[in-house]
């Protein structure tokens, strides 16, 4: 069975641009891109864009303005950003990974042309699918021609011409763009120094608590120099240690933080009891 024009046009073959059926589906890209490019609601407009593309994910997100030939050939992974006035000619399919960013003016060209000038002049076009791997960040006004796969991690410098396709983790730049430098994964931390981590994070906000824990001591021990009240205070300290029991939610972490809170509010009573004597 003979292929549609269309068909040619995907699978990468010579076809004519002209076909009727290709007309129309440009005609309908350009309505789908009017809606797009003049709905200020982003959230409206993510829905536009989702409609248009061949396949998205949940979290897709285009600045205006956004051009493509067909929309129905673009395909992206979860979490793709696209920035101002990117480019996408889409004749043959423009597939892209997950947690992929990409600058402003970015122009992705799966479109091309018979080099003979006859077969170009007679109306014939072709073209090439362009595969962009995970993770890849296209810096702006960045071109990537037909034929091109980028692997996961890459970089791509802003205003770079990739020509060729590249591997995993590199940065390119340049006309035509080369491997600037090698993209070195950081060693996975073992469990425990996550877990380490954890406890240095939640320390320092612990000290800023108890810091603010002490100012309010000291208007205590103001209270008490003043009025010549004991340093103890059996009833406030039973009542504290009940409210902290209280509050702790996962009972195996109970008992051991109503403990340290009776060492808080010994080191506390010690706190005052130097202070009282020093004002004596």
């Amino acid at each position: 069975m003979e292929l549609t024009e269309k068909e040619k046009m995907i699978a990468g073959k010579l076809y004519f641009a002209g076909d009727p059926e290709l007309i129309a589906d440009r005609k309908d890209a350009r309505v789908k891109l009017h809606a797009i490019n003049h709905e200020q609601d982003k959230k409206k407009r993510e829905t536009f864009v989702k409609a248009a593309f061949g396949g998205t994910k949940k979290h897709v997100y285009v600045e205006p303005s956004i051009s493509f030939d067909y929309g129905y050939n673009i395909f992206v992974g979860e979490n793709f950003y696209c920035n101002f006035h990117n480019i996408f000619l889409d004749s043959c399919p423009i597939i892209i990974g997950d947690n992929c960013m990409f600058g402003p003016n970015v122009q992705l060209y799966t479109a091309s042309h018979p080099i003979e000038p006859v077969k170009r002049n007679s109306g014939l076009e072709l073209g090439k699918p362009i595969k962009i791997g995970n993770n890849v960040w296209i810096g702006g006004s960045a071109v990537i021609v037909p034929g091109v796969t980028l692997g996961d991690n890459v970089v791509v410098a802003a205003g770079a011409v990739v020509t060729k396709s590249f591997p995993n983790n590199v940065v390119v730049g340049g006309n035509p763009a080369q491997i600037i430098k090698t993209i070195e994964e950081e060693p996975e931390k073992d469990a425990l120094v996550q877990a380490r981590e954890k406890i240095d994070h939640i320390d320092r906000e612990i000290v800023a608590l108890l810091e603010k824990r002490m100012s309010a001591v000291s208007e205590v021990v103001a209270y008490k120099a003043q009025t010549k009240k004991a340093v103890l205070d059996t009833s406030r300290e039973e009542t504290v240690l009940k409210n902290v029991a209280d509050l702790v939610q996962d009972e195996k972490y109970r008992e051991t933080i109503v403990e340290t809170f009776k060492d808080i509010m010994k080191q506390s009573r010690n706190y005052q009891g130097g202070r009282l004597k020093q004002d004596d």
